[in-house]
């Protein structure tokens, strides 16, 4: 129990480098902390304290689910991953953050918006998949490279974006490869959940590696060289926030 609670400093710093508010960068002036009266405030002071105040009670709610909520650090347990999940998906929720594949979407949407041709637009979603360490197991980026050839090769000229026909044209192509590949549109939910889950695993295993460490640099310490260190997973995160 000592050494477990020994662990309260770096536990602090695992749950909040991974759950708690990804996507929040505001940064707002020291002197908001102030005790001393402060001038007149200007316009840009109001907005960032309106800032502020939005940051901190989204903190305070992603917070109060993670109080609540029991998270095991076990990756390998398909239980404890898919709870994982949930608890997150509450946090977003009542943070009003994205999800991973919100994101992914948002991330498209403002790097193609400017795109004029198909392949570019195609090799950017590319880039986009291997920066978020996604892959392509079905192979349908070749499938789609390929239809997109077979396109150009008919209209005898690059293929651009606002080209309505020539589109139309690699839309039906693409309809063929989700046929082949046996994606649905409607099925986009369960996908969208697949890829939640593979993400909550992958963070799961992060924690774990980042709490073994911690808890490996506390062992060297002589205090704590006779104490038998924990399992990882009985460590409960609620303890620590």
């Amino acid at each position: 129990m000592a050494f477990t609670s020994r662990l309260l400093s770096r536990s602090k710093q695992l749950s909040s480098r991974h759950i708690l508010l990804q996507q929040q960068h505001h940064v707002v002036p020291v002197r908001f902390f102030a005790k001393e009266a402060a001038p007149q405030a200007l316009k840009g002071d109001e907005m960032l304290k309106g800032i502020f105040l939005e940051v901190k009670n989204k903190f305070e709610r992603a917070l109060g689910v993670l109080r609540q909520e029991k998270i095991t650090i076990d990756p390998e347990d398909p239980a404890a991953v898919a709870q994982y999940a949930k608890v997150m998906k509450t946090v977003r929720e009542k943070a009003e953050l994205y999800s991973e594949s919100q994101r992914i979407q948002f991330t498209i949407q403002s790097r193609t918006q400017n795109i004029p041709d198909a392949r570019t637009y195609l090799e950017t979603l590319k880039e986009i998949r291997v920066k978020r360490g996604l892959t392509d197991d079905l192979g349908a980026e070749t499938m789609m490279m390929d239809a997109l050839e077979k396109v150009e090769k008919e209209l005898k000229k690059p293929l651009m974006r606002d080209d309505k026909k020539g589109m139309a044209l690699l839309t039906a192509e693409f309809d063929k490869i989700n046929k082949k590949l046996g994606i649905r549109k409607e099925d986009l939910p369960k996908y969208e959940e697949q890829l939640e889950l593979k993400m909550a695993k992958a963070q799961l295993e992060e924690l774990k590696k980042d709490a073994f460490e911690a808890m490996e640099t506390q062992k060297k310490r002589e205090e704590f060289k006779d104490e038998e260190m924990p399992d990882v997973k009985s460590l409960d995160i609620r303890n620590f926030i």
